[in-house]
């Protein structure tokens, strides 16, 4: 698994790139989340699942099959007996959903495109300026070196800093692999149109198992920020088992141990004692270090485990 290392930044820079005249619609706000790269703890497909309604009309369906790469994520096909009776093909569209107020929102989702980025981006761009689109928003999520214990941690980011409605808990510049849905945000920004996003950071030994707190700090993030009201009853309900049961296999594997070490990581980081723990490399273990352990400890648990 790829985890960049987080340095601290020595200097801010006083000015960002030029950038054009903005390009604002006064349409419906489209939020982006893919099944892809930035979907730890399974936000996207939970993310999707609590988004997309029944009475969802498609507004543009891609043509996936150039740019889907069967062999890496095989979709479902279902064996009956003799005969293969149903399949169940990938599909990325824009949808026209409603929130439970009734107001209007647009939704990306489905599986990130394997090839051809820029002629998707380029594809979304063009319905945007058709929709008269507002605002862009993208959601997702990847793995870090925190406990589920505390609260979760998003990072916020945009096209523009007015944009940016959080304070993010670290200022830092990294280096880090590109998605769809990020190079779909820098795109927006090279041309001027509002565009921003919430990643929310999911727990190393949780990267492969469905999260729903993930999945709710996201949607609240992206409320908060256009106005929409989402029905979370569903990933609320689904939350309490799930943390039991992560609790259960921490116990059952003697992570307690390990997971303190994580709680006591993330506090001091969070008291502002990031930049002391990088220097002094012995005071902790690395945040990495610790969810490798925890990760080890759940392996054999996992519900996606049939050994």
């Amino acid at each position: 698994m790829l985890t960049p290392k987080w340095l601290p930044k020595a200097l801010r820079p006083e000015k960002r790139e030029t950038r054009p005249e903005r390009s604002t619609g006064e349409g419906p706000v489209l939020l982006h989340v893919l099944d892809g790269f930035l979907t730890a703890g399974s936000s996207a497909s939970l993310v999707s699942r609590q988004l997309r309604g029944a009475d969802g009309v498609t507004v543009h369906e891609f043509d996936l099959d150039p740019v889907y790469d069967y062999r890496a994520r095989r979709p479902p096909i279902v064996f009956d007996a003799d005969h293969y009776r149903s399949y169940d093909p990938p599909r990325l569209a824009i949808t026209r959903e409603y929130d439970v107020s009734g107001r209007e929102y647009l939704l990306l989702s489905g599986p990130e495109p394997d090839f051809g980025w820029e002629r998707f981006v380029g594809e979304v761009i063009e319905i945007i300026d058709r929709e008269n689109v507002s605002l862009v928003v993208g959601l997702g999520a990847v793995s870090m070196g925190v406990p589920h214990t505390r609260p979760p941690m998003i990072t916020a980011h945009a096209t523009r800093p007015e944009l940016v409605d959080r304070r993010n808990l670290w200022e830092a510049e990294i280096t880090v692999p590109s998605s769809a849905q990020t190079l779909l945000e820098y795109r927006l920004g090279q041309r001027g149109t509002d565009a921003l996003g919430y990643v929310v950071h999911v727990p190393h030994y949780l990267t492969q198992v469905e999260y729903p707190t993930a999945a709710i700090a996201v949607l609240e993030a992206a409320g908060l920020r256009t106005g929409l009201t989402f029905d979370l009853e569903d990933l609320r309900e689904q939350q309490p088992a799930a943390i039991a049961q992560i609790e259960e296999q921490i116990h059952e594997q003697n992570g307690e141990d390990v997971l303190n070490g994580l709680e006591e990581q993330y506090d001091a980081f969070a008291r502002g004692a990031a930049r002391s723990l990088l220097e002094d490399d012995g005071h902790l273990p690395s945040g990495d270090e610790l969810a490798a352990q925890l990760e080890r400890f759940l392996a054999q648990h996992r519900p996606d485990d049939h050994g």
